[in-house]
């Protein structure tokens, strides 16, 4: 039926109509089966149709770069402009958040750290020793980190040029001043989840890249490149992560999949669960925010994403089967209304457009 859909759309783009359907004769009434076809034809053509008008959206947006849709494992939808492509590499800031927390869980399914709840002064024993460290500090966990309810000021936003710009990405993080209490309202900062990279460097005994490598990225059929490192030498933990769309999509999948992937297991199952289940709020969006998740409603059915600037997008729709990702362009000018545009596509014709496959009547059955 997707072969069919493709075919439809790609009629439907090209101003055609499609073909018609074979055993029907002029003026007699078609037999049960072939009415049950007409009726799955009907669904998959408003299919074709909402993906038809997604590409159209879609090329309104000047910043877009890339759409590449799947459902139940088959890609739907593909679609690439302004020089990028299914195997190009593009930076997919801070939607690195969410493969940090896969790794997260996979550190502490093997015993690398006890757990969400483990205090992160256990991994920097030299900074919480020195004279004067704000007490609510030794109440940060690795899960408040995770979730961005650390209580420290974001080294995000205005901060953020002043934060990468130290010599010392970790104690500058820590340094960030007490504004609430572990675990109280989001506080969106990547140095939170830069204290996480430095974790799992010192939990692991390996790089953040090295652990990335081995335990996601070489199970799902890829290598990630090295990207960029703090000037200790620890790799940027929830930035400038380089991936293709298609090995995007492919984590996503792997979420949609419960961690897993072709039969193996990469991610723990309940880890997949926890991850996704909102534990606060964000202030500027409304959106609710996991371990290292996004999450919202579209059209009544739960939506999990990861999320980088400009527009780096990896959507999974469990209730659906469905995972969508997008690609912007990053640099330069950002096109007003970008990221509201882009939640609109899934909005209006990708959460639909998946109900009318998942839903339509089997062929042959009355």
């Amino acid at each position: 039926m997707i072969a069919r859909s493709i075919l439809l759309l790609s009629l439907l783009l090209a101003g055609c109509e499609p073909p018609p359907e074979r055993g029907a004769e002029a003026g007699t009434a078609p037999p049960a089966a072939a009415r049950t076809l007409a009726s799955a034809l009907a669904v998959e053509r408003g299919d074709t149709v909402l993906l038809a008008r997604a590409l159209a959206r879609a090329a309104e947006l000047p910043n877009l770069r890339g759409i590449v849709v799947s459902q139940r494992g088959q890609i739907v939808l593909e679609r690439y402009t302004g020089g990028a492509g299914a195997d190009r590499v593009t930076n997919v800031k801070s939607a690195s958040k969410s493969v940090l927390s896969a790794l997260v869980g996979i550190a502490i399914a093997e015993g690398h750290i006890r757990g969400i709840d483990q205090p992160i002064s256990d991994f920097f024993p030299a900074y919480f020793a020195r004279p004067g460290v704000d007490p609510r500090k030794r109440g940060i966990t690795v899960g408040h980190l995770l979730s961005m309810q650390s209580g420290l000021e974001s080294t995000s936003f205005n901060e953020y040029g002043a934060w990468v710009g130290s010599r010392h990405w970790v104690n500058a993080a820590l340094d960030q001043p007490m504004v609430d209490e572990p675990g109280g309202r989001m506080l969106y900062s990547t140095g939170s989840t830069h204290l996480l990279s430095a974790i799992l460097t010192r939990a692991t005994g390996r790089s953040t890249w090295a652990y990335a490598n081995e335990k996601i990225a070489e199970p799902l059929g890829f290598r990630i490149r090295p990207w960029q490192r703090d000037p200790q030498g620890i790799f940027f933990g929830g930035n400038d992560m380089y991936l293709t769309p298609r090995q995007m999509l492919r984590f996503g999948q792997m979420w949609l999949d419960g961690g897993m992937y072709r039969g193996r297991r990469i991610v723990p199952e309940a880890w997949v669960r926890e991850s996704v289940k909102p534990r606060t709020t964000s202030p500027f969006n409304g959106h609710g925010y996991g371990l290292g998740w996004w999450s919202r409603e579209s059209g009544g059915r739960r939506v999990s994403f990861a999320w980088g600037y400009g527009g780096q997008y990896v959507f999974v729709v469990p209730g659906l089967e469905l995972v969508a990702v997008f690609i912007s362009r990053s640099d330069g000018p950002r096109a007003p209304g970008h990221l509201p545009a882009i939640h609109s596509i899934v909005d209006e014709f990708l959460v639909p457009g998946a109900a009318a496959r998942m839903f339509a009547p089997a062929a042959g059955v009355s």
